[in-house]
């Protein structure tokens, strides 16, 4: 089973085509490759490196909850 994690964007390399995303308190780098728009603050899904979607807050945060709730998350 594959999963796409939200993590929230916090910064943006100076080509667009990079960024660091923060999913509880690690920071990884992902493409942005696949989507458009994306600024700093803003929630993505993200999979093997790629961010695949945008999200809303309110939508991650959810997504988050029932991930923990699952035991998936801490």
């Amino acid at each position: 089973m594959c999963l796409a994690i939200p993590a929230q964007v916090v910064a943006i390399d100076a080509g667009g085509e990079n960024a660091t995303v923060a999913i509880d308190q690690i920071q990884v780098e992902v493409s942005l490759a696949l989507v458009e728009d994306v600024v700093v603050g803003d929630y993505v899904l993200v999979h093997v490196g790629y961010a695949l979607q945008k999200l809303s807050e309110e939508e991650a945060m959810k997504t988050l909850e029932l991930f923990a709730e699952a035991g998936l998350m801490a």
